[in-house]
């Protein structure tokens, strides 16, 4: 388990959900390494490849609920890559996949701007 303070980060959450009109149902953080994500990219989604987030999406109206696979391994390289440090880049991830269960998309250039600019905007948001 990574070493967050996991009470801030849960009021964080239900912040940026109710930011999106969203409350919090249940919400399952499953962080795990390379090998796992991979295992779990290739049986549900058919993708032969690493990734650093996969987001199950079982929200209900406006009551987000989900399971949200993160490899340690790829955020510890993305964060490398970037510059970054390990926190931020896991809060980031954590966040891009709330994200992604109140309806926000990445597919696009387009999309994928506008979640990098939520993500900054909820970083902000986020009192350690």
């Amino acid at each position: 388990m990574p070493s967050l303070d996991y009470s801030v980060v849960e009021r964080w959450i239900r912040a940026v959900a109710a930011q999106y009109g969203f409350s919090v149902g249940e919400l399952n953080y499953i962080f795990c390494d390379d090998d796992k994500i991979l295992a779990v990219n290739r049986e549900f989604l058919q993708h032969d490849y690493y990734t650093d987030v996969i987001t199950f999406d079982y929200t209900t109206r406006t009551r987000v609920n989900g399971d949200i696979y993160i490899s340690l391994d790829t955020v510890t390289t993305n964060a490398e890559q970037v510059g970054a440090p390990f926190l931020h880049e896991l809060h980031r991830i954590i966040i891009h996949g709330l994200l992604h269960l109140t309806g926000q998309a990445d597919k696009t250039p387009e999309t994928k701007a506008q979640m990098t600019a939520k993500e900054e905007d909820a970083l902000r948001h986020l009192h350690l």
